[in-house]
């Protein structure tokens, strides 16, 4: 018995030993293939460029459930000026092989970070690296430091900007303060805008990665119509893709524009073509590559002065409701969480903020003709601003005759959100931009308000007369209407307002509408009318931000839209 006990304990021990083994052979293999820890910084080293550290970490996949690289592990890495402020806490994202817009890479040991610099001098990042279960959503989630790659840290030396013009790098970020226009924090100027709501679907582009197009009414978009407004230098991917898109950009810059809106997500709605991850439904994996080609987008219109409007979701996916997927001929749900502040909303917030969050001239809108509860408004706001170390003003947009319902209840000094994004006629526009301007100041919180869509829903804004052999013409409630009378009640009436300018929208029954337009020359007349006004205000000087609507100096009542009147009070 004794001599079976011996062999047996023998036969453990080998066993533990070749267990041992086999670990640390895994161990070695698995350190071979991890990354090092180094830590890479590239891009322009100037004042308010984008400023890009990357970490090389634990090797992964987009697809990976155990971890998953999106939501087992928190990466944030603190950016701080040598003289102790600012201090950025900017999350970090898994970036594949750290080129996937040209490789379409979907693995990797890439990790990074963006800052835009207030200021000229030496920052150093140092990078905190979590691991556990939901560790990028749950600020409570139990989480282990994972070695070598926490606490790693670099410094760089920033030097002062040398942009100027139309470039956003040449006026520094765009603020919310406390007034009813937004101000560029290094410039110092305010900042009126003017370009297109339309398309919804701008990001449904066939040069972008894993885009698909699911509606014979919403196909992809190929941009055609602005490839000769791409030049030499321009950014491309994938050996000259993106020369329809970027070039549009151009066009609307050209033109004078400085702001365009779009939907980043937007599975089971009107256009459901947009979204941001693998596959429509996988709301915990994001698609690399397809996100790499956003950013390039994203970054150009920066350089070209172009805000950027993010619309987070559409009216049919915003809260609990269901889409349709043909495939399976099942119901599928869209929305993040039922539209509740879940794991699949807080990821979706904050990978945007730790790819986009950088630029230096944007808006989180909650989301186009936003439905969720007025709790599920204020969580999603309060996160957006919580987790958003730059603090980007945080909008809502929502029904015409939901306003007075929904804008009240969002208003005030404690709430996240800094404006409203208007839906309402065209010719209401001074009426409605007014009404919330007073509001939202009696509140304690003046708004920045714009008019981002204009009513009635099937017309919009008309294309130019003779555009596709088009009248220029459009109807409300049986009454004919055209540019000229866009340009005065809606563009001239939202600025008369105190307003912070407008975005146009296309209608869904005229040519190049909201879902299939991918030609800007449509309304190439209207981008005129609106260089014109914003030119006007620049060239001339006009203090509008110092400045309130004054319209009953000459004999104007709210219900009147035949003169307006914007007064500096006391002169």
């Amino acid at each position: 018995m004794r001599n079976k006990r011996y062999v047996l304990a023998g036969v453990l021990a080998l066993s533990c030993l070749a267990d041992v083994a086999v670990a640390r052979a895994a161990a070695g293999s698995r350190a071979e293939s991890d990354g090092d820890g180094a830590i890479e910084i590239s891009g322009e080293l100037k004042q308010w460029h984008k400023v890009t550290l990357t970490l090389d970490g634990p090797r992964a996949g987009q697809r990976d459930n155990e971890p998953n690289p999106f939501t087992g592990y928190r990466m944030v890495v603190t950016f701080t000026h040598e003289s102790g402020s600012p201090r950025y806490a900017v999350p970090g994202y898994f970036a594949a092989d750290g080129r996937a817009a040209d490789t379409s890479a979907d693995r990797g040991t890439k990790w990074r970070a963006h800052l835009s610099p207030d200021k000229p001098g030496t920052w150093t990042g140092r990078v905190s690296f979590h691991a556990g279960k939901n560790a990028a959503v749950d600020a409570a989630a139990a989480t282990n430091p994972v070695e070598p790659y926490d606490g790693r840290s670099k410094a760089f030396d920033v030097a002062a900007t040398d942009k100027s013009g139309r470039d956003f790098r040449g006026k520094g970020r765009l603020q919310y303060v406390g007034k009813h226009h937004l101000r560029f924090a290094g410039s110092g100027e305010s900042f009126l805008k003017a370009g297109p709501d339309a398309p919804e679907t701008l990001l449904a582009y066939v040069d972008f990665d894993n885009t698909e197009g699911r509606k014979s009414q919403a196909p992809l978009k190929t941009w055609q119509p602005h490839i000769r407004d791409w030049r030499p230098g321009d950014p491309t991917w994938k050996n000259g893709k993106g020369k329809g898109l970027i070039g549009a950009l151009n066009y609307l810059a050209a033109k004078g524009c400085n702001a365009f809106s779009f939907l980043p997500y937007n599975a089971g709605g009107d256009g459901d073509n947009v979204w941001p991850f693998v596959a429509r439904n996988e709301k915990l994996h994001y698609d690399c590559a397809k996100l790499d080609q956003w950013q390039i987008v994203f970054d150009h219109a920066q350089r070209l002065g172009l805000y950027l409007h993010f619309k987070l979701q559409e009216t049919e996916i915003d809260d609990n409701r269901v889409g349709h997927d043909k495939k399976t001929a099942a119901g599928v749900p869209t929305a993040l969480d039922g539209g509740d502040l879940g794991v699949e909303r807080k990821l979706y917030c904050r990978e945007l903020i730790a790819r986009f969050g950088h630029g230096l001239a944007l808006n989180w809108n909650l989301g186009e003709e936003n439905t969720q509860s007025t709790e599920q408004q204020l969580a999603m706001a309060g996160y957006l601003r919580d987790i958003d170390p730059y603090d980007h003003p945080i909008v809502v947009h929502t029904f015409p005759n939901a306003q007075d319902q929904v804008y009240p209840k969002l208003l005030g000094k404690r709430s996240p959100l800094t404006g409203a994004s208007l839906q309402n006629s065209w010719s209401q526009a001074h009426q409605r931009t007014l009404q919330w301007l007073r509001r939202s100041a009696e509140a304690g919180k003046p708004w920045v308000v714009a008019n981002d869509e204009q009513n009635p829903a099937s017309d919009g804004v008309p294309p130019d007369p003779g555009y596709q052999n088009h009248s220029g013409k459009a109807e409300q409630g049986g009454k004919p209407y055209d540019l000229h009378d866009i340009r005065k009640l809606c563009l001239w009436g939202t600025l008369m307002a105190g307003g912070a300018g407008v975005e146009y929208y296309f209608g869904y029954k005229l040519p190049q509408n909201d879902l299939v337009c991918e030609d800007f020359r449509s309304r190439d007349r209207s981008w005129d009318y609106c260089r014109i006004a914003l030119r006007f205000f620049e060239e001339e000087k006009i203090p509008f931000w110092d400045m309130t609507s004054a319209d009953a100096r000459v004999g104007n009542a709210m219900s009147d839209n035949s003169r307006y009147c914007l007064a500096k009070p006391g002169e």
